[in-house]
């Protein structure tokens, strides 16, 4: 008899179902009660907190940048203005592949191959989410170039901006410098907020040294942008309240140059090198700031490309270089009047004495010649008539009876080698030597000979055509002193107030002998009328003009070598110098004139000097023929 076997537990397998069951869905209740607590957590306790987030994410802080304050005139033309322009921007975290994007600008000819490197370096030292310029001046087939291909390049774009302009271009370039793209350099050193939304910043010049007159403060403006970080103009139904807080404009800048003066000036140097500082002794103000050869800072504004760069860079005549603060020259014989202020002061010579001038002066016990410009001499001279004549034996022994100690004293008393403190950056302090700076520069003793030469500007003594023009006007003052200035009023953005500013006066040079100043004046004066080394300069002005020549060697001659200008390279042909004042009895301006290799300071840097005067004093702006004579 067969066994029944039973194959299936109904009730066993129906209990398990029904307990996996109920296990399920005390765990599907759980769950969802986990994810309602949540929720209620979320949308209910933190609603505020994540309202607040979810605004963040959709809402974006868009900079924008100040515009930057104007710079005028002392007659309110505007020299240095603003203009619309269109700039092309990259935001780095819009950007998948910066390099290769770069590149494939570089490859269309909307940025420079050479320049990829550097803006590479730039990219990465900024932040992810500020745009940062390409270019800072787009044409408008650069526009179209880009506009047909633009969906090539995520998070690039083309933004309007207003860019620096120089509407008299080079004229004055060297006194207002320019703005350029911001540097990797400059993010090191700036607010990087304050310049979010800039592209620019102040370089060289007035635009570098009042940089922060001129940037003024950035603002923001909040914007919708979806997920892919575009901007748009609305998102989901709700309505969401974007703040605006605008930029702080720069403030104005007013200048004491007379810009139609600096065009005179620049003018008269055409086609030359050299610099032009004009001064009023009244109060420091710079009228003109002259170095030339000039160049376009609009370039730079633009956006100079590395060939553009490299051609100012490396030109022989180095038009990047402001000579004016910056070039170190021996002063020649224009420090003959400082010598004789510093013979009278310290009562080393009577000024009504006579000297017999031979052409040549030899040191006490030695017979080594040192030559005057005159060849025969210049017979018996007077203090007065020596500053006239240019007398170089004269100052020879008038230096050597001060002795290099006095002359360093003095010199640096009327404000050479030492900087003016002019309210613009790059001022180099020129050089008047003593001993113990021979010493510790060259390891060696002071020799007399050292002496006698620095009595006629030449040797180690160096100065800048404008501490040149600083002593003229300290001269022209009879001591007084006034820090020279290029700004001389600001005007605030918000108020429209304009604040003057005062002149800066500097300890009075004072003299034992005031009677001195006049001497030496009465010399300078007679330098431009007949017998003078500047009579043809001077030659019809309804005004009289104190002034004094001066010629410096740029390479030493030997003991009986002749100099022949033309038969010497134009390069290592002598300077030419020129300081002055006007009108001599009362003082209205004072004149440094530099040109490079020019020769004799009355024929060649006198007529510039001229043409100065009659612009300031006279009106008279246009270029007019000027004689000149072969003098000193």
């Amino acid at each position: 008899m067969r066994r029944s076997v039973r194959i299936k537990d109904h009730w066993s397998e129906q209990r398990l179902f029904v307990g996996r069951v109920l296990f399920a869905a005390v765990a599907a209740v759980l769950l969802l009660a986990a994810v309602g607590g949540r929720l209620f957590l979320l949308q209910v306790v933190r609603h505020d907190y994540y309202v607040d987030l979810s605004q963040g994410n959709r809402v974006r802080l868009e900079p924008l940048p100040p515009d930057r304050g104007l710079m005028y005139d002392r007659h309110g033309v505007v020299i240095a203005e603003n203009t619309p322009a269109y700039t092309l921007e990259l935001t780095p975290e819009q950007v998948p592949d910066v390099p290769g994007t770069l590149r494939r600008l570089a490859a269309i000819g909307l940025i420079e191959s050479d320049q990829v490197p550097a803006l590479e370096r730039l990219i990465r030292s900024g932040r992810k989410f500020e745009a940062v310029p390409l270019r800072l001046s787009l044409s408008d087939a650069d526009i179209g170039t880009f506009a047909v291909r633009q969906f090539e390049f995520p998070g690039v774009e083309i933004q309007t901006r207003l860019a620096r302009w120089y509407p008299y271009r080079d004229t004055g370039v060297h006194a207002l410098g320019y703005v350029a793209a911001i540097s990797e350099e400059d993010l090191k050193r700036i607010d990087r907020d304050q310049y979010a939304g800039s592209s620019v910043i102040g370089k060289i010049g007035l635009e570098g040294s009042y940089e922060q007159e001129l940037h003024g403060t950035a603002g923001y403006r909040q914007v919708l942008v979806n997920a892919q970080g575009r901007r748009v103009d609305r998102l989901g139904g709700g309505a969401v309240a974007l703040e605006t807080r605008p930029p702080r404009a720069g403030n104005d800048l007013f200048l004491g140059i007379d810009i139609r003066v600096q065009k005179v000036a620049e003018e008269a140097l055409a086609g030359r090198r050299g610099a032009v500082v004009a001064i009023e002794p009244g109060t420091g103000d710079v009228v003109a700031l002259v170095s030339v050869p000039t160049f376009d800072p609009n370039k730079f504004t633009r956006g100079i490309s590395g060939r553009e760069y490299a051609a100012l860079r490396d030109d022989i005549d180095k038009p990047l270089l402001n000579r004016a603060l910056r070039g170190a020259y021996p002063p020649g014989s224009t420090v003959k009047p400082l010598m004789a202020l510093a013979g009278l002061e310290f009562g080393a010579i009577d000024p009504a004495a006579t000297r017999f001038c031979r052409g040549y002066y030899t040191l006490p016990g030695s017979s080594h010649p040192y030559h005057d410009w005159r060849k025969e001499g210049h017979g018996m001279v007077d203090m007065r008539k020596a500053i006239q004549t240019s007398c170089d034996v004269y100052f020879y022994g008038l230096a050597e009876l001060l002795g290099i100690d006095r002359v360093h004293e003095a010199l640096t008393g009327l404000g050479l080698g030492k900087p003016t403190g002019i309210d613009v950056g790059g001022e180099l302090p020129g050089l008047v030597p003593s001993p113990e700076w021979k010493q510790q520069r060259y390891k060696q003793a002071w020799f007399p000979g050292e002496t006698i030469i620095v009595g006629i500007g030449q040797g180690y003594l160096l100065a800048t055509p404008l501490q040149l023009a600083h002593a003229a006007a300290v001269v022209a003052g009879h001591g007084r002193n006034f820090r020279p200035r290029l700004v001389t009023a600001v005007r605030d953005a918000a108020t429209g107030a304009v604040r003057r500013l005062a002149p800066v006066a500097e300890p009075t040079v004072e003299l034992k002998d005031p009677h001195a100043w006049d001497i030496v004046v009465e010399g300078m004066e007679r330098v431009t009328e007949p017998g003078g080394t500047a009579s043809s300069m001077a030659h019809g002005a309804p005004y009289k003009i104190a002034a004094k020549t001066g010629t410096a060697q740029v390479f030493s001659l030997g003991q009986n070598e002749k100099y022949v200008a033309s038969k010497v390279a134009e390069r290592l042909r002598d300077h030419a110098l020129f300081i002055a004042f006007a009108p001599a009895d009362d003082p209205k301006l004072a004149v440094a004139v530099l040109v490079e290799n020019g020769g004799h300071g009355g024929s060649a840097a006198g007529p510039v000097a001229r043409r100065v005067f009659d612009a300031y004093l006279l009106g008279k702006y246009e270029a007019n023929a000027a004689s000149t004579i072969k003098t000193e």
